[in-house]
């Protein structure tokens, strides 16, 4: 995208749609809140998931490792982000925070892979395998946070040979300098293309 893409060959990757992240309520909501409503983050989650069911695109769910007591107890080098989700407990299991915001729930048709605990929706998950079992060959990436789970999905995805899109104002970061550094320079250098919610609608569009 956004080229018209056979959307049987395409996935949508919503990566962490949790109420933590979007939710008015949600623990790091304070610290995307400014990006996200700068770039309609929510309204531009919605149409593209819409957009992506009534093109017969199929949504892939690339959910966070959900905290649990004891998670990351006696690693050798959890990351800086692994140590914050200790100390805080995001999307923590069995909690509000930990659901998938109401606007974004599974449907019958999609798909939701395994939890990642790190960055890449790829790394010792399933999702590889779900989405060539799919028969996918690209995928489009939206949800959170730019710079990092966005990012490193895409640059695995892309690794593993898959066309990558990355969509601007369909994810947020912690600050602008985050989101210009996740696509005026290092998306660039990996993603086949960058576009925008508009430019991917249209082409959606195209291909009913």
């Amino acid at each position: 995208m956004p080229e018209t893409h056979d959307p049987a060959r395409t996935a949508i990757l919503l990566v962490d749609p949790y109420n933590d992240f979007l939710s008015e309520n949600g623990k790091v909501w304070p610290a995307v809140r400014h990006v996200a409503l700068e770039v309609g983050l929510l309204d531009h989650l919605r149409a593209v998931v819409a957009a992506g069911r009534a093109s017969n695109v199929r949504i892939f769910f690339v959910p966070h490792r959900r905290w649990e007591p004891g998670d990351y107890d006696g690693w050798d080098h959890p990351n800086p982000s692994q140590r914050k989700i200790q100390e805080r407990h995001h999307f923590a299991r069995g909690s509000w925070g930990g659901e998938f915001h109401p606007d974004f729930q599974p449907q019958p048709g999609d798909v939701v892979a395994h939890e990642h605990w790190g960055s890449s929706g790829f790394a010792n998950t399933d999702l590889d395998l779900l989405l060539k079992q799919h028969g996918i060959t690209h995928v489009v990436l939206i949800g959170l946070l730019a710079n990092t789970c966005i990012e490193a999905t895409g640059r695995y995805a892309m690794e593993l040979g898959y066309h990558v899109t990355l969509v601007r104002d369909a994810t947020a970061a912690f600050k602008p300098e985050m989101m210009h550094a996740a696509h005026e320079l290092n998306g660039p250098t990996y993603a086949h293309s960058i576009t925008t919610t508009e430019e991917l609608l249209r082409a959606l569009k195209n291909t009913g």
